[in-house]
């Protein structure tokens, strides 16, 4: 055997080794979750399917192949990959005896900490790049120089030995619950959406937006809208969604007549408002109600007006944009909402198989996603859409794609445990509380806005998962802390950790989308901003009225929703310049002030709050009245009137 046969043949079977570690992780998810160890007679500690599950996930960053790298590098990679996941493996089995010999500090769990800080902080590098790398690196700085700190920050001393030991294998760091959410319950969802569009429903969701939408002004871009918030909430990913259907829609919006940055940027920030929008969010949802420790539906219910109060302003500016552009209808066949649903009806049935799970049985996530999973999987086999239907290598193409994508997702959560660990050890979570709140005192607005920045900046190039999780520890306890509910906090949060996404000048969802349209990369950032502004405002609105995420009565939540409505509709039609007609900077001021004193954000005393929606209502209805009548009196007045206007002339 020659050389090359052999090296052959290594490449082979490591490749067969880093898929195989892929498929394994969906698979064990699903039996963990199905019982199936407690029903063999066999019981194991979570921290054991951890163990295993971030083992693996190592094992495949590290074992599958990169073109770009030198042969030497590539064998390193092996090397790391085989130990990370033979070191864990280790942990799994071992993990009860491991944990009694913790107070002895045995040198085992050293080595088991520094691989395993060590390889996820590798592998969270090469993944989500170096902004989280860099602050994860920044704690673990902090944790070993905390004493030396002066100030409120000061923390207690610790060394290198017991620092890894803690962060590396206790169940309150590494092990912690972004890992447990992350491992448990968004594997599944992750494998129900790789079911779902490698049995067609990508194509199907396109095609129904397209029906919806198509034959309306602007139909290209409320494509995009409607699409990408339908992918996005299942997707996971701003990125990945702009990739998915921003091929699509962002050609469609080109031919259209938008601008090839308003077209990127429509599609960057549909995109990223799916990871907002309720039932699956991604996977924030089930993150925030386990740090919250309240029902996965309060999370899901507490965001459907924010969400709505997004898509609409995104909506309405593209109906806008396309009246001003006199922009044309979708230039392809349209087709039927009757004849899609026709075709593509079987897709319904797993979504309402999940939500009757969800919020009509009241089951766990994870289960209601098994669920649904299954009923892909057996209508998918039967029925085709678009020419695509499940078969058995799809299945397992399935399998082995969806552990591919949960890699940078574990490895993230792992990461984040780390910072987890290091604020409870040091107390460094406290101190940055308590720094925070006697630094702005009792301003409400001024440590929204500091926290607001804060948010943005962390969240820079971070995966929606990593954000959220490592805000929820850094920046919530202190809004909390202030006063603000606790739902509310945690909601501002995610808002603000997403609008990294379309926020210069690391606003990854924007670059994409950029790409695609070949558009300029920052001004499609600044355009994102400029049509996505609402992301920026309705945060603040929902932690002023807690009646935007439905805590209150009826009565309130119902007028407070339409206040919102009407001043996002009039604030829009500011930034875009036109209502009936183009308008001139005077009423453009007019409506955006107007606007703004709607929307209901109460600070002031309540008679203060109540004047300035009720001027700003009738201020609206007066610009109204006057713009409509201006453009409609010249079309209502006599023939004759007409011709000798025309004389005249």
């Amino acid at each position: 055997m020659s050389s090359q046969e052999g090296k052959g043949i290594l490449n082979t079977a490591i490749a067969g080794l880093s898929a195989t570690a892929a498929f394994a992780i969906p698979s064990l998810c699903i039996l963990w979750n199905l019982d199936v160890p407690t029903r063999l007679g066999v019981a194991y500690l979570t921290e054991q399917y951890l163990a295993l599950i971030l083992g693996l996930a190592v094992a495949v960053q590290f074992l599958t192949p990169s073109a770009k790298e030198p042969g030497w590098a590539r064998a390193i990679d092996r090397v790391l990959g085989l130990l990370g996941l033979g070191t864990l493996a280790y942990v799994a089995l071992t993990y009860a005896a491991l944990l009694n010999e913790v107070a002895y500090r045995p040198p085992v769990l050293t080595f088991v900490g520094l691989v395993t800080v060590a390889l996820v902080l590798e592998g969270v590098r090469r993944k989500a790049g170096w902004t989280l790398f860099l602050i994860v690196a920044i704690f673990l700085a902090y944790a070993l120089l905390a004493h030396l700190v002066p100030g409120p920050l000061v923390g207690r001393k610790m060394s290198l030995v017991p620092l890894v030991q803690y962060i590396g294998f206790d169940p309150s760091a590494v092990y912690s619950t972004p890992l447990k959410v992350g491992a448990i319950v968004v594997v599944l969802f992750v494998f129900f959406g790789g079911l779902l569009f490698k049995a067609g429903g990508g194509a199907f969701f396109t095609d129904l937006a397209l029906a919806a939408t198509g034959r309306t002004r602007g139909g290209a871009a409320k494509i995009s809208v409607v699409a990408s918030a339908l992918f996005g909430s299942i997707s996971g990913s701003a990125v990945s969604n702009v990739a998915s259907t921003g091929v699509i829609t962002i050609p469609l919006m080109r031919r259209g007549g938008y601008s090839k940055t308003d077209a990127a940027a429509v599609e960057a920030i549909a995109s990223t408002g799916g990871q907002l929008t309720p039932p699956i969010m991604g996977a924030a949802a089930f993150l925030m109600a386990e740090f919250l420790e309240i029902p996965y539906l309060d999370v899901v219910v507490a965001a459907i007006i924010p969400a709505a109060l997004y898509y609409f302003s995104v909506y309405v500016q593209v109906d806008l944009i396309a009246a001003r552009d006199r922009i044309a209808f979708v230039d392809e066949d349209v087709p039927k909402l009757a004849d899609v649903l026709t075709r593509g009806w079987h897709f319904l049935l797993p979504f309402a198989l999940l939500l009757y799970a969800l919020f009509g049985m009241n089951w766990d996530p994870e289960d209601a996603a098994l669920l649904s999973a299954a009923a892909i999987v057996a209508v998918g086999f039967v029925r085709s859409y678009g020419g695509q239907r499940l078969t058995p290598r799809g299945l397992v193409d399935v399998f082995v794609e969806t552990g591919r994508t949960m890699v940078e997702l574990i490895l993230v959560v792992a990461a984040a445990g780390f910072v987890i660990g290091i604020l409870n050890i040091t107390g460094l979570g406290f101190a940055l509380t308590l720094l925070l709140v006697d630094t702005v005192g009792g301003n409400l607005v001024l440590i929204l806005m500091i926290s607001a920045v804060v948010c943005i900046v962390l969240g820079m190039g971070m995966p929606t998962s990593g954000v959220y999780v490592l805000l929820a520890a850094l920046v919530a306890p202190a809004l909390v802390e202030t006063g603000i509910e606790p739902l509310a906090a945690h909601l501002f949060i995610l808002y603000f950790g997403m609008m990294s996404m379309i926020t210069p000048p690391i606003a990854l969802a924007a670059i994409a989308a950029a790409a695609i349209a070949r558009a300029e990369s920052m001004a499609t950032g600044f355009a994102s901003v400029r049509i996505g502004w609402m992301a920026f405002i309705v945060p603040f609105l929902f932690v002023g009225s807690t009646t935007l995420i439905l805590r209150g009565d009826a009565t309130a939540i119902a007028l407070d929703a339409a206040k919102a409505l009407l001043g996002t509709f009039a604030v829009s039609i500011a930034i875009v310049g036109y209502f009936v007609g183009s308008l001139k900077p005077i009423y453009r001021a007019a409506f955006l002030v107007a606007g703004a004193g709607v929307l209901p954000f109460r600070q002031g005393s309540e008679i203060w709050d109540n004047f300035n929606i009720a001027f700003g209502a009738l201020a609206i209805g007066l610009l109204a009245y006057r713009i409509i009548a201006a453009r409609v009196r010249p079309a209502m007045a006599p023939v004759s009137s007409r011709q000798n206007t025309s004389t005249r002339k």
